[in-house]
C-alpha cells in the first residue's frame, strides 16, 4: 500500500503558458503517462505536493493518485525544481499496477565506515554508483540498498554482485559493475589531477577550434 496520496486535478491548458498559469494558481503542474493510455496533464496543490515531496517517500516510490472517486497506482519518476528558490515546478507520474515488475533506481547508502581498516588509515570512499538499478514489483521498491564497509581495506572494491537485496528485488545491471572502492588519498589526488588536466585540455582544444573557425570565416569573407 502506498503511503502517499496525491489529489490531482486535470489541467485544461498545456505548454509553457498553461504551466505558468497553473503555478500562479498555487498548483504544481505535472504529466501522468504510461500504460496503454494517453498522457494527461494534471496538477496538485503546491502545499500538498511539497509536503509529499519532503517526506522523502515520493520520488521513485509507489504513490496513490486520486482524482475524484478514482484512484490509480503511480510511480513518481521525476520532479523538476526551480534553480533559485528550490521549489517544485513540474513532475512526472508513471502509471503502474502494484504487482507490475518495473526497473527503477534505488539509492545506495554505506554503513559502518568506522569499521573499515582502509578508511581508518586515511583511505577514501570513492562512490561510483549512487543509485543502483533494480527490478522488482512496484509495491516492493526498497527505500535503500545498504553496503556494509566492515573489514574493507584500501584497494578493495564493492561490486553489484556484492550487494544484498531484499527478497523479490534483483539487480538490473551488470553484476561486475563497480559500486564503490576504498582508494588511497594519493590515488584520489592523482585521479582529481587527471580529471582537471583532461578538462583543461578539452578547454584548450575547444578554444583552438573556435579560433580556427573564426580564422576560416574571416578568410572566406576576404575572398
Amino acid at each position: 500500500m502506498a503511503d502517499i496520496v496525491l489529489n490531482v486535478e486535470v489541467r485544461e491548458r498545456t505548454g509553457t503558458g498553461g504551466a505558468r498559469d497553473t503555478r500562479r494558481a498555487g498548483l504544481v503542474p505535472g504529466v501522468l503517462y504510461g500504460g496503454d493510455k494517453d498522457p494527461v496533464a494534471i496538477a496538485v496543490k503546491a502545499n500538498e505536493f511539497r509536503k509529499a515531496l519532503y517526506t522523502g517517500k515520493l520520488l521513485g516510490h509507489l504513490v496513490t493518485l486520486k482524482h475524484g472517486d478514482e484512484t490509480q497506482s503511480v510511480i513518481a519518476k521525476a520532479v523538476d525544481m526551480h534553480p533559485v528558490t528550490d521549489v517544485p515546478t513540474h513532475f512526472d507520474l508513471y502509471r503502474v499496477a502494484a504487482d507490475q515488475t518495473i526497473k527503477i533506481g534505488v539509492p545506495v547508502h554505506f554503513a559502518h565506515q568506522d569499521e573499515s581498516p582502509g578508511l581508518k588509515r586515511g583511505g577514501t570512499l570513492n562512490v561510483v554508483i549512487h543509485d543502483v538499478l533494480v527490478s522488482c514489483h512496484a509495491n516492493q521498491i526498497p527505500e535503500e540498498i545498504v553496503v556494509d564497509l566492515t573489514g574493507l581495506e584500501i584497494g578493495d572494491s564493492i561490486r553489484v554482485s556484492d550487494l544484498k537485496f531484499p527478497e523479490g528485488v534483483e539487480a538490473a545491471l551488470d553484476a561486475d559493475a563497480t559500486v564503490a572502492t576504498i582508494a588511497s588519498a594519493s590515488s584520489m589526488a592523482d585521479a582529481d589531477e587527471a580529471a582537471d588536466a583532461a578538462t583543461a585540455e578539452g578547454a584548450v582544444a575547444e578554444a583552438a577550434a573556435e579560433a580556427e573557425a573564426e580564422a576560416e570565416a574571416e578568410k572566406g569573407g576576404e575572398e
